[in-house]
């Protein structure tokens, strides 16, 4: 199932084509192997309070949130073999590098993460 990203404070949309990492394997797998992320596209890795981008082919942006959907950091256009950690986060989105910049992103923003309609709705 994917899943969509909105700003509300912003009134801007971070993800379109969102992937849920919930389970152990899945997070432990995360990006690794993908080549990029087209824009829209994503991860939501839950729960998650530090991601690494080692063995990774691309930057990529961080944006993690709490319990409630408030962004609690945000970490710009992260390249391979990096460590981020947020001790606040509940979760982390994984999204393409530009994305916090192009929807003007900030901290202490909230989102709201649904469903994303399928096409032809």
């Amino acid at each position: 199932m994917l899943m969509r990203v909105l700003n509300l404070n912003r009134n801007s949309i971070l993800a379109t084509s969102l992937e849920v990492a919930d389970s152990s394997a899945r997070r432990n797998r995360g990006l690794l192997g993908k080549e990029r992320l087209e824009s829209g596209e994503g991860l939501w890795i839950r729960p998650c309070e530090a991601v690494h981008t080692f063995w990774m082919r691309f930057s990529i942006d961080l944006v993690y949130i709490d319990r409630k959907y408030r962004v609690r950091k945000l970490c710009h256009a992260v390249p391979p073999w990096r460590l981020s950690v947020c001790l606040m986060a509940h979760s982390v989105l994984e999204l393409p590098a530009g994305t916090i910049q192009s929807t003007n992103t900030e901290v202490d923003d909230v989102l709201d993460i649904s469903i994303a309609p399928s096409i032809g709705q």
